[in-house]
């Protein structure tokens, strides 16, 4: 078994490979082959490389976002179940960080044609992943606030 933080380094680098780190081989190819599929479907390697060139317009052009919107899901349940696998204590809500930041990265795809920041559009990469960080905070706000009342639930009992 791997530990949760490189359970979460293998799931950046390729959704699948943490699962495969522990042996959960049938989840892990699972995984590979939907990432390869929704990836290859809506050109997000051709996305990713106008953005980080610079070339939002391209960008937009060659990505299908059709297919892009189920690449948070995806990608975030993948982490989630290689989390929850590695070993050590899993607390009962984590999963809310994982949830709302796909909820987020979601949204923000959603609003990547029409969003700027300061006047700029940061196309259909940068303004995802940006959405990942308030995704994160409220996941991790609701997964604090359930765990403190949960904590109080039994303090209070007799």
């Amino acid at each position: 078994m791997t530990s949760k933080i490189e359970a979460i380094f293998w799931s950046i680098a390729l959704p699948g490979f943490a699962q495969l780190l522990n042996k959960k081989y049938a989840k892990g190819f699972v995984f590979i082959f939907l990432e390869f599929l929704v990836n290859v479907c809506s050109n997000f390697n051709s996305a990713i490389m106008a953005s980080f060139l610079g070339d939002i317009d391209k960008a937009f052009q060659v990505v299908d976002f059709q297919w892009l919107m189920f690449y948070p899901c995806l990608y975030m349940f993948a982490m989630w179940d290689a989390f929850k696998d590695a070993e050590g204590e899993v607390s009962k809500y984590s999963f809310f960080p994982f949830v709302f930041g796909a909820y987020f990265i979601t949204v923000g795809i959603m609003y990547s044609p029409i969003a700027k920041i300061n006047g700029v559009k940061l196309g259909p990469v940068w303004f995802p992943m940006l959405s990942l960080i308030p995704g994160l905070l409220v996941g991790f706000i609701i997964w604090g606030i359930l765990k403190w009342i949960n904590k109080n639930k039994k303090v209070k009992s007799p």
